[in-house]
């Protein structure tokens, strides 16, 4: 027989596609942190509990062999913990999540709507961990979810200390994100930083509390990142109502800035009647669609002559920031569509505002950031590498980009030499 006409089947529960192998590394991760939590409650509860010779009766002892719950969106892996009893009492750890014997889980795939949006209540943890076992969960004890939110908690804290100094910050994307939850009478924001690396991958920065429109917030953010390693980036996209900007100027003198081009279209259009909304749409996209700056410069010319007389308000908030808006004319044209808007961390960021949006009532800071941070790293997972990523190298070295085209290339070949 030719074995090249022989096609392989995949298996009834083989993970096919990107986004499913996502899902599944995430759900096997939460399954193995909530057993590790349950387990952790379950000793603490005996803590003071002793044996005979003083010491503590309930201890750990090892795992139960590893074994795999057949899911919805493929098997997932699972080591439960052991204890140990040595006052005899017979005090033994027994899985809620994942009792003996069981094999398969139901309704994994309702675990997605969690991955993306859930994450900010108690009810909504064991939701979800309803979704992933059944009724199994529904035993899980508030301590254990307490405990998985201190832990996410800690980890948020350890990843704001990391060091960044191993690798160059080419492009950063800032903004800052306002939730419907509060603390005490606050209503919280995130201030949120992006970066892409010199190999064209985003990663992000920073994800901390602080007032949007406050210089002093995004100053104390921009040098903690500065004292971790990051150099001024080459260029800095975000919003023209951020405090940022000015923090910026003071902390990276030399970072180029440029406007958010999808903000500005928003706040020109909230100045005009909606019967001119989609008209005028057309016309702002034209400037910063256009091929090359002169061509930009024409249709922003046009835009402001059209509704300069009867809506001066409009074509202010645009020319306000005009040298700004054009700033990605001097870099690579392959970066455009990345370097025009924030779009990297309002598409992260969209679902977690919906879910925080439905939440009532009001949870600590450090409980909404250790959360946000979890959901953040989930998404991160899948960002794209930056188009054109190798002229990042190009970019770093100072060669100049007329229109997006390279337009002196010696003093990167000598840098690379």
């Amino acid at each position: 027989m030719d074995k090249s006409t022989v096609v392989a089947l995949r298996g009834k529960e083989e993970v096919v596609d990107p986004l499913t192998e996502l899902l599944r590394v995430k759900g096997q991760a939460l399954l193995a942190a909530a057993v590790q939590a349950e387990a952790a409650a379950f000793l603490e509860q005996y803590a003071e509990r002793r044996d005979v010779q003083g010491r503590r009766a309930v201890v750990r002892n090892g795992y139960q062999p590893r074994r795999e719950i057949l899911t919805g969106i493929g098997p997932l892996a699972v080591a439960v913990p052991k204890s140990r009893d040595r006052s005899g009492q017979g005090l033994l750890f027994r899985s809620h999540l994942v009792p003996p014997y069981v094999r398969k889980a139901r309704r994994v795939e309702a675990l997605l709507p969690w991955l993306y949006l859930k994450g900010v209540s108690s009810g909504d943890m064991q939701e979800a961990l309803t979704a992933l076992l059944g009724a199994q969960a529904r035993g899980l004890s508030p301590a254990v979810i307490g405990r998985l939110k201190a832990q996410w908690s800690v980890e948020h804290a350890a990843w704001q200390k990391r060091d960044l100094s191993g690798q160059r910050w080419v492009y950063v994307w800032a903004d800052g994100i306002y939730s419907g939850l509060r603390a005490e009478d606050e209503r919280l924001c995130l201030l949120v930083v992006i970066g892409v690396n010199e190999r064209g991958q985003k990663h992000f920065l920073a994800i901390e509390d602080g007032m949007r429109e406050s210089a002093e917030s995004w100053k104390l953010l921009l040098r903690d990142l500065k004292e971790r390693g990051v150099h001024a980036p080459k260029l800095a996209i975000g919003d023209g109502a951020l405090g940022f900007w000015a923090a910026l100027r003071e902390v990276f003198a030399k970072t180029r800035e440029q406007r958010c081009w999808v903000h500005k279209a928003a706040n020109v259009l909230n100045y005009l009647p909606k019967s001119l909304q989609a008209k005028a749409n057309a016309g702002v996209r034209e400037i910063w669609m256009a091929a090359s700056k002169a061509q930009a410069e024409r249709a922003f010319e046009q835009f402001v002559l059209t509704y300069q007389t009867k809506y001066p308000k409009a074509t202010a908030c645009l020319q306000k920031d005009r040298a700004a808006l054009l700033a990605f004319y001097d870099f690579p044209a392959e970066h455009w569509k990345h370097i025009r808007t924030a779009n990297p961390i309002e598409s992260s960021f969209a679902t977690i505002r919906h879910r925080t949006d439905q939440t009532k009532g009001a949870v600590s800071r450090a409980s909404l950031l250790g959360l946000v941070y979890k959901l953040a790293m989930c998404a991160e997972q899948s960002f794209r590498r930056l188009d054109g990523f190798e002229l990042l190298a190009e970019v770093i070295v100072g060669v100049q980009f007329k229109d997006g085209v390279r337009q002196r290339s010696d003093e990167f070949e000598q840098a690379a030499a």
